[in-house]
């Protein structure tokens, strides 16, 4: 097993450098004339862009001082997210390179074309042609596939830089509010219109912070939701270092509920569940509570099986009337399975974040029954929100955050 594990890294690592190693050739190499300050700036420069990377990575998960992950933070997993559109771009790159270059050499083809000479009439003196100036040597211009190559790379860095910056604007301006209809056949004609603030992947940490807090807690009140589920994934951090960031959830104005996501179990979830009870929400670990017209039931992350505290559906579920509608807060999609066999209406997850920066959509679908939105399995129906937060870079592509508002619906109104 260690010699597998062994064999894949070294693979994972030898695909890192041959990828930045492409990426340098293209931006740096081909882009100059030849070995120079700019190429080994170049080098040094994504160098330091993975060093800080993983400083921002390991600083977060040791547990490192808590000022120096906020100075490792913002640039580390900004360049994780950097690199990677700077490799997709590049690579796309690929297939404009030889149509560009055909282009120049058709329109340098045409004007090479040499005109053709005047006849000049018998007898006559054919003019004489001024001599030219001696002037300043003329200026070497860069070859074809030089221009070409500086071209491609600065379409590249420009579109790389914009998907990162915009992507970040997104997740720093807040998550917008996202409404669906969910119809529960076993909900009263009473409790039709009734509605659920879902907030998960909130992610507080080093870079996200008591300020991004504040604006999930007003955007949450500002829906008027009769309960708030927070699905997991509230904080990368310990409550020595997060405690005062996480403080604005005690203005939660709806009852509000907990359970735990995977990241609680890196940061310490005993400690969490407390701080967050004594911020005024209840946690559901592994229970339930019995609302006037359904259950609200919630599970423990996978995560918390390595400490003794994983799901426990039984526990949770075993016991309850089974004629009322239940509703099921349990951060992973992938906990559906266990669900559908305990005979749940709705299951409210996290986790998937959408794949938050494209293409992890397609990693997140490898992973998880559900990426996002509403889907059924069986009489079982699954509600995956992409989350408030971002985990790693403060960046969204093709995923935007979101606060979803879930309105219940009685088939029977």
């Amino acid at each position: 097993m260690v010699i597998v594990f062994a064999l894949l890294a070294l693979s994972a690592f030898a695909v890192l450098v041959a990828g930045n190693w492409y990426l340098w050739r293209r931006l740096f190499r081909d882009t100059t004339r030849g070995p120079g300050l700019a190429r080994r700036a170049g080098a040094a420069g994504i160098a330091a862009g993975w060093v800080l990377a993983a400083g921002a990575v390991v600083g977060e998960r040791a547990g490192w001082p808590f000022w120096l992950q906020q100075v490792l933070a913002w640039p580390g997993f900004l360049w994780l997210a950097l690199s990677i559109y700077l490799l997709l771009a590049v690579v796309a790159g690929e297939v404009v390179r030889p149509l560009l270059r055909r282009l120049l050499e058709r329109r340098a083809r045409a004007t090479a074309a040499v005109p053709q000479a005047q006849p000049v009439p018998a007898g006559s003196v054919p003019p004489k042609t001024p001599e030219a100036e001696p002037g300043p040597a003329p200026v070497k211009e860069p070859s074809r596939r030089l221009f070409v190559s500086r071209v491609v790379a600065g379409a590249a860095a420009v579109a790389a830089v914009g998907t990162v910056g915009y992507g970040t604007y997104g997740v720093l301006r807040g998550p917008r509010v996202k409404r669906v209809t969910v119809p529960l056949a076993k909900l009263p004609r009473a409790a039709h219109g009734y509605r659920i603030a879902v907030v998960s992947d909130i992610h507080l940490g080093p870079i996200l912070g008591r300020g991004f807090a504040q604006q999930v807690v007003d955007t949450v009140n500002a829906t008027q939701p009769d309960i708030v589920a927070v699905v997991g994934d509230l904080v990368d951090g310990s409550v020595k270092n997060l405690g005062p960031a996480a403080a604005p959830l005690s203005q939660l104005k709806a009852p509000s509920y907990f359970v735990t996501g995977n990241h609680e179990y890196f940061s310490g979830a005993k400690q969490w569940v407390e701080e967050v009870r004594r911020l005024g929400l209840r946690p559901l670990e592994n229970s339930r509570t019995e609302l006037p017209w359904f259950d609200l039931a919630g599970v423990n992350d996978i995560a918390g099986e390595s400490e003794g505290q994983g799901p426990d559906f039984t526990k949770a579920l075993g016991d309850r009337d089974t004629a009322r509608a239940c509703v099921l807060l349990a951060h992973q999609p992938v906990q559906i399975h266990d669900a559908v066999k305990h005979g749940v209406d709705l299951q409210l997850s996290g986790h998937t974040h959408g794949g938050q920066l494209w293409p992890g959509n397609f990693v997140a679908a490898a992973a998880n029954p559900t990426v996002a939105g509403l889907e059924r399995y069986g009489d079982t129906q699954l509600y995956v929100s992409r989350g408030a937060g971002a985990w790693g870079p403060p960046t969204r592509v093709g995923a935007p955050s979101d606060i979803t508002v879930i309105e219940l619906a009685s088939t029977r109104a």
